[in-house]
């Protein structure tokens, strides 16, 4: 009796822990690098994202500079996924900064929106993983250029 109920229990613990195996947290691109070159108020920015693209219905579509105050200053589009190059870099710019300026640099996934790991910092001082601020810069995910598609 004692092995009999053990084996139901041992059964309802299986089928609860395979019920929440298959709820799955949102996947998000994180930014894993950014490196700066070129002259103040005209730098080219390289962001190294890692993302968890599955091709045009899951990708990473833009990388984006934010200002301290939460305003876009440049967004990068990505116009196809990345499925088989991960970690990726992409250059983009002008970005018309100070190299003092702190900013923040952060991705967007298609499906999922913001939520990855963000960098801030500056120029001079370099970039660093950084907590994204709750209510912070809300809204600027409407804010052209937004990506026309994905090719692939």
């Amino acid at each position: 009796m004692k092995y009999m109920i053990f084996q139901i229990l041992l059964i309802i613990i299986c089928s609860c822990s395979s019920i929440n195996d298959e709820v799955q947290e949102p996947e998000f691109a994180d930014v894993k690098k950014v490196e700066v070159r070129g002259d103040e108020n005209a730098y080219q920015f390289s962001v190294t994202l890692k993302s968890p693209d599955t091709g045009c219905d899951q990708y990473a579509d833009w990388w984006e500079v934010i200002s301290s105050d939460g305003e876009l200053i440049y967004r990068r589009i990505l116009a196809h996924s990345h499925v088989d190059e991960q970690p990726f870099s992409r250059s983009g710019g002008s970005v018309n900064i100070a190299k003092n300026q702190q900013v923040w640099v952060r991705a967007h996934m298609n499906n999922t929106g913001y939520g990855g790991l963000v960098m801030k910092g500056s120029v001079d001082a370099g970039f660093q993983i950084t907590p994204w601020p709750d209510a912070f810069a809300e809204g600027v995910e409407k804010v052209e250029p937004l990506p026309a598609g994905c090719a692939f």
